[in-house]
């Protein structure tokens, strides 16, 4: 009844809510370091400004939807594994903006990233074997971080 239609969206709105809010903090503290990053030597494709932001919102929007639609299934083990995978890469995603905007760490932060690829590979991976949507939805993650490094990487070779 509504009851469990409430429930649904009480979960929907956490499971928004967190990857919108570890985005949001992350990008609070590394908001002073960005006068730094722009005077950096960028690599070609490298987008304006404005573009990550914009990104991160939508990339923190579906991975949310895609821990919902793994959050609403029946308790497993599978479903445990999942969404500790995903509370992991958060966690990690979180971490990485500090070392390379506020620390300067290029190579340590390269290296992190190749670490958080793996964990959201992982995480799709295993979002997929309990809902294809949700595997779906991560995808354009994967994408972005493999441009990130890409951009990571060349900023280290570059300054």
């Amino acid at each position: 009844g509504i009851f469990f239609v409430r429930k649904k969206q009480k979960t929907l709105l956490t499971c928004l809510a967190v990857p919108l809010g570890v985005g949001a903090v992350s990008g609070f503290l590394t908001q002073g370091s960005m006068n730094t990053f722009e005077k950096l030597k960028q690599p070609p494709l490298t987008p304006p400004g404005w573009v990550f932001p914009v990104v991160w919102t939508g990339l923190f929007a579906m991975m949310g939807t895609a821990s919902y639609l793994v959050a609403i299934t029946p308790k497993t083990e599978e479903r445990k594994k999942a969404l500790t995978l995903y509370g992991i890469q958060l966690a990690v995603n979180f971490l990485w903006p500090v070392f390379f905007f506020n620390a300067g760490w290029y190579l340590f932060a390269f290296a992190w990233l190749l670490f958080l690829w793996y964990l959201v590979y992982l995480c799709t991976k295993t979002f997929s074997e309990i809902s294809r949507t949700a595997g779906y939805l991560m995808i354009p993650y994967l994408v972005w971080l493999t441009f990130a490094g890409y951009l990571n990487f060349f900023i280290f070779l570059l300054n």
